[in-house]
């Protein structure tokens, strides 16, 4: 367990990116807070003020998600690649460290520590930005922004997202890491010329889209771990301005658990993903530095 601490710390020694990105664009947000033009900032009365903190709080945490995907997809693909371009390879496969560990340590700090970075950041961001928020826009904003149930809904939210997402996708984390090991340069190209390979092959010769319709489902399809029409009960529907505003009532009922630890799809993904580890192992033993 220690040498799993070890080997987690340092990655963040070496990828300091993993903390100064999400903490640049908390930054910029906690700024855009302090000095935007939002003095005359107010809210509709007809406008349900739970709606309010929910756009605000689903905002910040999209932003972060989505620039935590990237780096988290882009680690992944340069984590053990980097190592024998630099040669570090042969200072850490001359300490008693197998390379099972080493692969595993990166794994797990691209799919849970770097989401747990960000949701952390996430939530720093969002406290600060609604304090300044409501000292600056008036307590008919700060009232919104303060709801104690929201922000339980959105820890809950935050933690079942990164399970979820750690376990859907980790064949496209295996696979990144296979690539990282593998490729001796141009790993963006070893990364997307193989599915391209595969997809024109099947379609010129059995003209089917197989591959494409799993790739695809794979990609897009973590919605499963969610329940995208819970129910009318699930939702609050509210008039303004002749429009129709259809807002949660709570996250609780949008968590699909039972269905998606129950989906044939979600036990194939996590046996190719294991299937793919190993091979990013084996790799790693063999190949060495560039």
């Amino acid at each position: 367990m220690n040498t799993m601490v070890w080997l987690v710390r340092r990655e963040f020694w070496e990828n300091r990116a993993i903390w100064m990105i999400p903490a640049v664009i908390g930054g910029f947000m906690i700024l855009a807070a302090l000095f935007g033009n939002i003095e005359q900032l107010t809210i509709p009365s007809q406008f349900p003020s739970r709606a309010v903190g929910e756009i605000f709080m689903a905002a910040v945490g999209v932003t972060f998600f989505a620039v935590m995907t990237i780096y988290s997809t882009w680690y992944l693909l340069e984590c053990l690649y980097a190592d024998r371009k630099d040669r570090s390879v042969l200072f850490w496969k001359s300490l008693p460290i197998s390379d099972a560990m080493t692969v595993i340590s990166k794994l797990a700090t691209g799919l849970i520590v770097l989401p747990v970075v960000y949701f952390i950041a996430a939530d720093v961001t969002t406290l600060i930005m609604a304090f300044i928020l409501s000292v600056r826009a008036g307590s008919t904003v700060g009232a919104v922004l303060w709801q104690a149930d929201l922000w339980l809904q959105l820890q809950v939210l935050w933690v079942y997202l990164i399970v979820a997402t750690a376990v859907w996708y980790l064949p496209v984390a295996g696979y990144l890491l296979v690539v990282s090991a593998w490729a001796k340069r141009a790993v963006m190209l070893w990364l997307i010329l193989p599915p391209i390979a595969l997809l024109l092959a099947e379609k010129w010769f059995l003209g089917t889209h197989v591959i494409a319709g799993q790739l695809g489902e794979r990609l897009w399809g973590v919605g499963k771990a969610f329940n995208v029409d819970p129910g009318e009960g699930s939702w609050v529907t509210t008039a303004v301005d002749n429009n129709t505003i259809r807002t949660p009532v709570d996250v609780w009922s949008f968590l699909n658990v039972s269905g998606f630890l129950s989906s044939l799809d979600t036990w194939i993904g996590l046996a190719v993903g294991i299937a793919l580890i190993g091979c990013a192992i084996q790799l790693r033993m063999r190949r060495a530095e560039i």
